[in-house]
């Protein structure tokens, strides 16, 4: 008569299949994650007002990439994907992965799950640089108001650096207060500016603070890809750093680690990473707080896969909520934040009731 397994060993088995499963080799995710980006990519500029076929799309990047031949396109068609729908395509994937790893490096530099980049003030003061601008330059704002947001992005954090000052054994805490009390006072300087804007102020800001990449040019894009790319570049070197920060600021002091030095250069980089991001898409909630916990969950919490993969599903959920903003009510487009809100409130409340039993 089989003697049957003792309950431990069997729960212990079933966790093991459990984990097995959730972490997934890191090569995996990106091939994946990649095809899967780019996928969306080539769907998200066929669709539109105007859609066009997605043959067509890949023929009119190829021609222009000067790696095939456009014979028989539609000069419209050509205009519309390649002057019109890449770059807001490409802008999407920077933003998307400058919001998620930015939030996968501030909740481990925090060691605090609920750490975004609108926690440390960056993200309210860029917003309130740029509807300051809307308010008060009028006329036309194309490039003013992304300048505006990203410097005030960028006083911000240096206000909060300077108030904080680390160094004084303050820790990441003092910071992490500092910068929730300058982003309430942002918020506070955004609503003013709302209430002093006129209809059509109100109009065009209301509609920016929910996140659109409808204005995106070719200018816009090549005048902040090195900033974009600093940045992710920055905190994938970091990679190692942020592992040992994870296990406390004492610790990581104990093992050699020049704590104030790379705190430093981890919250300015994330700054100039939301900076950009706000700037030119406004502001999208949700993608740096959920992105990086789905992606524990598949690749596990070590930061040599959670970054790169983070910046990846941060860029495919960004283009897909691009893709779905233009063809839910067209030809109106519906703002960014609202999709990225809709997925990720729900899906943060299912992650929090199912680790409520766990450490994250």
């Amino acid at each position: 008569m089989p003697v049957p397994a003792p309950a431990t060993s069997s729960a212990a088995a079933k966790a093991e299949r459990r984990h097995s499963v959730r972490r997934l080799p890191l090569l995996t995710c990106v091939v994946i994650g990649l095809a899967v980006l780019a996928l969306l990519m080539v769907v998200s500029a066929s669709v539109g007002p105007l859609r066009i076929p997605l043959g067509d799309v890949t023929r009119i990047v190829w021609a222009q990439l000067g790696m095939g031949d456009g014979g028989g396109l539609s000069q419209r068609d050509v205009s519309v994907v390649w002057q019109l729908r890449i770059p807001r395509v490409l802008m999407g994937v920077l933003v998307g992965a400058a919001l998620a790893i930015s939030g996968a490096a501030l909740q481990s530099l925090f060691n605090n799950p609920l750490a975004d980049p609108g926690i440390i003030g960056v993200s309210g003061g860029a917003s309130a640089g740029a509807v300051g601008v809307i308010v008060l330059a009028g006329g036309s704002i194309t490039w003013l108001l992304p300048l505006g947001a990203f410097l005030a992005g960028l006083a911000v954090t240096g206000l909060i650096y300077v108030l904080a000052r680390p160094g004084r054994n303050t820790g990441t805490s003092r910071m992490l207060l500092v910068g929730i009390a300058v982003g309430s006072g942002c918020q506070a300087l955004t609503g003013f500016f709302t209430f002093i804007a006129d209809d059509q102020q109100l109009q065009t800001l209301t509609f920016w603070q929910m996140g659109s990449l409808a204005k995106v040019i070719w200018p816009q894009f090549w005048a902040t890809l090195p900033v974009f790319v600093a940045g992710l570049v920055v905190i994938l070197l970091n990679a190692r750093t942020l592992d040992v920060l994870t296990l406390g600021e004492r610790e990581a002091q104990h093992l050699g680690l020049n704590v104030k030095r790379s705190r430093l250069i981890i919250i300015i980089a994330t700054a100039l990473l939301t900076g950009a991001a706000v700037a030119f898409a406004g502001a999208i909630g949700f993608v740096g707080l959920v992105v990086p916990h789905i992606v524990r969950i598949v690749v596990g919490p070590g930061h040599r896969g959670l970054l790169p993969i983070s910046a990846i599903a941060g860029a495919i959920l960004i283009v897909a909520a691009d893709c779905a903003s233009r063809v839910v009510a067209p030809p109106s487009e519906v703002p960014i934040g609202l999709f990225t809100a809709a997925v990720g409130a729900p899906f943060f409340l299912f992650l929090v009731v199912r680790m409520r039993k766990s450490s994250w």
